[in-house]
């Protein structure tokens, strides 16, 4: 089991992470592990899970985990709100009339 996942900081900033692991323990590191936590969660505790993805496999995590950190801010609170239509308007690679895919 693995997933990708997107967190809240302190301050309203994203992290976009994956884990082999169990979701919450992952959390509860970025919280409270100064070991464990990536040290952009680190100076902005406390975090929460805003969205998740599960996976088959943790390659396929952290595909999405780099897909997802290359969007725009905008189009990361467009899948938290599961306003999935509103993506591909919000693509990088989106121009008016076309549909190209998303990135």
């Amino acid at each position: 089991m693995a997933w990708t996942y997107i967190l809240e900081c302190r301050g309203g900033a994203y992290y976009v992470g994956s884990t082999g692991r169990e979701l919450e323990s992952r959390v509860w590191e970025h919280n409270h592990d100064d070991d464990l936590a990536a040290s952009f969660t680190r100076k902005r505790r406390p975090v929460r899970v805003v969205y998740a993805e599960w996976f088959d496999t943790v390659d396929l995590a952290f595909e999405r985990e780099k897909q997802l950190q290359g969007w725009r801010r905008e189009k990361k609170l467009a899948l938290i709100a599961e306003r999935s239509g509103d993506l591909p308007r919000l693509s990088r690679n989106s121009s008016a009339g076309s549909r190209l895919p998303d990135s």
